[in-house]
């Protein structure tokens, strides 16, 4: 909980008739990030070299991916589930209408003119399976992320707010990355690779995570001062089945 003589603690089916400033922003956000590491960044491979560890390949994603899991976080902290389960299902949509798009577009027939075809092709021509897997893995790592935000947020009584920012990531990354690896690449890598695969990922992603603790913090107090709440989801329904705030 912030300590500010400004803020309201409020439950989140108190807060109908509330008038937030940056929600939206928020959610545009979210959005933007989630298009951007999965076509710009799910296409290109990297690799570092680490020392005892050895040589390291990953998707470049991974970079920018776990951001949407810190804006995750800070929407449920500061405006409670319910809100924070509309944005995400604004993803989901705006995911499926990516892939549909790339789909579309790479399939029309280039002109004669254009010898760019190879490349677009080779860039955003996604894998129906990949991007299947990309979508159920995000939404359901997002809600479980959101719910063990929100759930946290009770049982801490608002306090030690990076008890629950790293523990919603350690259980939404893993189901994001569970779910996420053997439905895109189970048959087509070996069993083991991917296992290599998602372990080294998912704690790549968990460490980002906990990097980024200080920044989180920064960013919840400023909202939650210039919102003038402090939400806790008391009496919401969980249902991952809904966008109603």
């Amino acid at each position: 909980m912030v300590d500010d003589t400004n803020i309201t603690t409020k439950s989140a089916d108190d807060l109908n008739t509330h008038r937030f400033k940056y929600y939206d922003f928020a959610m545009s956000a979210f959005v933007a990030i989630l298009i951007c590491s999965n076509l710009i960044g799910a296409a290109k491979l990297s690799q570092i070299d680490l020392p005892v560890i050895g040589t390291q390949i990953f998707g470049a994603g991974i970079l920018f991916f776990p951001l949407s899991y810190v804006l995750g976080d800070i929407l449920t902290e500061v405006y409670g589930y319910a809100r924070a389960r509309r944005v995400i299902w604004a993803g989901f949509g705006a995911v499926i209408f990516m892939a549909v798009m790339s789909w579309v577009v790479v399939a029309l027939p280039p002109a004669d003119v254009w010898n760019g075809q190879p490349a677009y092709e080779e860039v955003f021509g996604l894998t129906p399976r990949i991007v299947f897997a990309s979508i159920v893995a995000f939404w359901a790592g997002e809600l479980a992320n959101a719910f063990v935000m929100a759930r946290m947020k009770i049982w801490t009584e608002g306090k030690h707010l990076w008890t629950r920012t790293i523990g919603s990531t350690v259980v939404g990354q893993g189901v994001d990355s569970l779910l996420f690896y053997p439905i895109a690449f189970l048959g087509i890598w070996t069993t083991q690779a991917v296992i290599t695969v998602l372990i080294t990922n998912y704690l790549l992603k968990v460490l980002w995570e906990a990097i980024l603790t200080p920044v989180t913090y920064r960013v919840v107090n400023t909202l939650k001062r210039a919102e003038g709440v402090d939400v806790y989801d008391r009496k919401t329904d969980f249902t991952p089945f809904s966008v109603r705030n």
